[in-house]
């Protein structure tokens, strides 16, 4: 009789720590089971060995996941995974689609992860940051990504993506920056792309393809970060300039680019200007000297003429940054007499 007795005692006390236990995990049931089946779709790489089925997915211990603590919903609702240790090549797992409180998905450094974006990533309705970098990524920019309207940035950068730039991304109300650098886009640049919200600020298409001239649209956007060098850019790229604008940075180097840099209105809070390899003519405007920021330059390869004003920054950049001109002069260059 007491054995039968001493069996029922502990097999309450075994009950009632096993639901401590379960009444003290916070990670959402759902979000455990998809971050599971994420891990499961990718081979079970070792970076996620700390994803183990008997422990809370919101501990600190689970490899680049983090839940909402601050509304205590304790939901995921942020994903950095990078150097994934991929045994072969997998695509982009749709599981992560079922993580439906996702606000940042970060994928990056995972060369061994192919194909496509799952179209099932539209069903993340919460997310504003979308990062996938530096891994195999293939085919269009996915046309579906203007369905996302609650995102905010964009970046799809050293990756091995084709195809022409969506004119439909304009469209998504609440983009911020869009990068695409490093990959292999060809075309133009939508004339759309000048409709972008007034809180768009950065755009980076380096190191692709690109071919034809600036739309002049492009003159409406008032841009912190742009950087579209090494295209086949042409023309007047004079309308992404504007004093009263708030570019910080612009890079429009190893391009085709052709236009008056005399006529050119400089903004106020310009840090970094790199123009060279064009073939940009006139003189240097007298504005630069105004630059107090100035701490980056580089016009060197052009068609450029005329003194190089003297004061402000200017005298700071080495002959190199002028270098390679029709006929500049004066410092750091020789002088014009």
């Amino acid at each position: 009789m007491w054995m039968s007795r001493l069996s029922m005692v502990l097999l309450i006390v075994i009950f009632a720590l096993t639901l401590t236990g379960s009444l003290s995990e916070l990670c959402n049931p759902q979000d455990k089971k998809a971050l599971l089946e994420f891990k499961k779709d990718l081979g079970n790489p070792t970076t996620l060995s700390s994803w183990q089925p008997n422990t809370d997915c919101c501990d600190p211990e689970w490899y680049g996941v983090l839940c909402d603590t601050d509304n205590k919903t304790y939901r995921v609702n942020q994903l950095y995974v990078t150097d994934l240790n991929l045994s072969h090549t997998y695509h982009i797992p749709s599981s992560i689609s079922n993580l439906s409180y996702l606000n940042l998905l970060y994928l990056t450094t995972t060369p061994n992860l192919v194909g496509q974006i799952p179209s099932s990533i539209v069903n993340l309705t919460k997310l504003h940051y979308l990062y996938i970098t530096r891994t195999g990524l293939s085919g269009h920019i996915p046309r579906f990504l203007s369905q996302m309207k609650t995102i905010v940035t964009i970046d799809l950068s050293y990756n091995n993506l084709s195809g022409t730039l969506p004119p439909s991304l304009s469209s998504l109300p609440n983009l911020q920056g869009l990068a695409f650098d490093c990959n292999r886009i060809k075309g133009s640049i939508p004339v759309s792309y000048g409709s972008f919200s007034a809180k768009f600020t950065a755009l980076t298409l380096s190191r692709n393809r690109l071919t034809g001239e600036i739309p002049a649209t492009l003159a409406k956007l008032n841009l912190t970060f742009m950087d579209l060098s090494l295209n086949k850019l042409e023309g007047d790229a004079s309308v992404l300039f504007g004093k009263d604008k708030n570019t910080q940075e612009m890079n429009l180097a190893k391009n085709l680019l052709e236009f008056d840099f005399g006529n050119v209105e400089l903004p106020k809070d310009l840090e970094r200007l790199d123009i060279r390899n064009n073939r940009i003519y006139g003189t240097l405007p007298a504005g630069l000297t105004a630059l107090k920021y100035l701490s980056r330059f580089n016009v060197s390869y052009n068609n450029l003429c005329g003194e190089i004003p003297q004061g402000g920054n200017l005298q700071k950049f080495d002959k190199s940054s002028y270098a390679h001109n029709e006929c500049l002069c004066g410092s750091p260059l020789p002088s014009c007499t």
